[in-house]
């Protein structure tokens, strides 16, 4: 704050604001106008940012180095441009010479280069511009989105909206619950053990594994059991111990978990 500004009031070097900012006790040094933090906001006004201006000799923005007459020139006479003739950029057109060339008769190779040589037929560069449509629009056609149709707000005020959503709700669940009641009578009867075992078939031994027919009649080498009862008797036993044994042939150890 400087030295004898309105709204100071200087004690003994001490300094006291009281105008637009709350009241500041103490030394008011020149310095604390450079910093942003100490500044406050000032009622109606924007926050100081301490920054120092140029003097009144400065002179803002750019500077014009154009020569002009001022008024008398600007009401003497009219600062026009001159127009310049646009330079078309032409190429030759050889679809055209081609065509000519066979026109006039010319096949080979050497006659097309001679024929090129003696005329020129001269086409615009295409210098990146849009060809212009071949179809026609209709001339009542309207570009962009369509507009957007107004709010009903009769509709709104009655609540139409949810008596149709309600209406919705009451139609799929009414749906819902005829369709479960068809299942309900659609669906079939428990199957029981009876009516399985009434419907099982027993599945048919598969055919003999082929052997020559010198070997069908061959009877084993090694027979271990004393006759065709013990033998029965150990296979009826290995079926019924098979259950508590491991393996898929029921040979393994016993299965005690």
């Amino acid at each position: 704050m400087r030295r004898g500004a309105p709204g100071v009031r200087q004690d003994r070097g001490h300094y006291t604001v009281s105008r637009m900012e709350n009241q500041r006790y103490g030394v008011v040094r020149e310095s604390m106008n450079s910093n942003q933090l100490l500044q406050k906001a000032e009622l109606g006004k924007t926050k100081r940012r301490c920054y120092s201006l140029p003097g009144p000799d400065f002179t803002y923005g750019q500077n014009s180095f154009l020569q002009e007459g001022g008024v008398a020139e600007a009401l003497g006479h009219w600062q026009t441009v001159a127009a310049r003739a646009h330079q078309r950029k032409l190429e030759s057109d050889f679809v055209a010479l081609n065509r000519e060339a066979v026109k006039s008769g010319l096949v080979t190779a050497s006659e097309h280069q001679a024929f090129r040589n003696t005329h020129k037929i001269w086409r615009p560069v295409n210098e990146g511009r849009l060809k212009p449509r071949s179809q026609r629009l209709p001339q009542n056609m309207t570009y962009g989105i369509c507009t957007r149709p107004s709010t009903p707000i009769y509709d709104l005020i009655e609540n139409k909206y949810q008596r149709l959503w309600l209406e919705q709700q009451q139609q799929a669940s009414e749906a819902l619950r005829l369709m479960s009641k068809e299942k309900i009578q659609l669906r079939k009867v428990q199957d029981t053990r009876t009516t399985l075992l009434r419907r099982y078939q027993p599945p048919a031994d598969p055919a003999p594994l082929w052997k020559l027919p010198r070997f069908e009649k061959v009877g084993p080498h090694l027979d271990t059991f004393p006759s065709e009862t013990a033998r029965q008797r150990a296979f009826r036993a290995h079926q019924s111990d098979a259950i508590a044994r491991q393996g898929p042939h029921g040979q393994g150890i016993y299965n005690i978990s």
